[in-house]
């Protein structure tokens, strides 16, 4: 008689079996542009300047939230909802510009979710967090994801539009679209993959969930399985 070994869980927390708490998915629109793309760079500026001023408001929201987890367990809801919003409208403008170029439909001026936007992202709010892991989970568990994100964004931080693997792969769609009018499905799975990979790192680090981010490329539009 064999035993049954049951493998410990990730050092952020379990992740939940029908798939991580963090969800992206995207609607590939069709057609596309063959030349808006080469553009976007301009016409994204005025999200590009907003979304500075609200990452550094993230930033200060950011400490606050890291001592009310540590003396209460808890991450005060409207932080909570606008550290989210920022990823959301973030998402939305990578998708729109030089994260992924997915669409043709300008962002909207929003933090919160827009149904009928092809790019969405969303976390539940997780009530109850670790107090003991809001010390260590965003630099020190986290930093091995920050390794593989360094290859995948090159750094970036804004929009993901400084490089790096991401920048490189939406450039061949960007190419692609200007040869042929299609945006390869393969390469948009790909991106999609990527981004996922970023964004669910980004709300492990930003003390949103405890839930640890697998090391795992789930690519496509859609989430694999359902929302815990």
């Amino acid at each position: 008689m064999s035993a049954h070994v049951t493998s410990p869980p990730p050092p952020g927390g379990p992740v939940a079996p029908e798939g991580y708490p963090a969800r992206l998915t995207a609607r590939l629109d069709a057609p596309l542009s063959r030349w808006l793309w080469l553009v976007k760079w301009l016409l994204a500026l005025p999200h590009f300047v907003i979304l500075f001023f609200l990452w550094v408001a993230v930033a200060g929201v950011s400490v606050v939230a890291f001592f009310a987890i540590l003396f209460t367990g808890r991450y005060p809801r409207p932080l909570f909802d606008f550290t989210t919003g920022v990823l959301r409208w973030n998402w939305r403008v990578a998708y729109y510009a030089y994260g992924t170029l997915g669409t043709d439909r300008y962002p909207p001026f929003t933090l919160a979710d827009v149904p009928d936007y092809p790019a969405h992202w969303d976390l539940p709010y997780p009530g109850q967090l670790s107090r003991g892991l809001v010390l260590v989970k965003w630099w020190l568990l986290a930093l091995p994801h920050y390794l593989i994100l360094g290859f995948f964004a090159g750094g970036a931080r804004l929009a993901w539009f400084s490089g790096g693997l991401i920048g490189l792969l939406t450039l061949f769609a960007g190419i692609a679209l200007a040869a042929t009018g299609r945006y390869p499905r393969g390469l948009f799975d790909l991106l999609l993959g990527l981004n996922r990979w970023v964004l669910r790192v980004a709300a492990y680090a930003a003390l949103l969930t405890d839930a640890y981010p697998p090391f795992r490329l789930d690519q496509g539009g859609q989430e694999p399985g359902r929302a815990p």
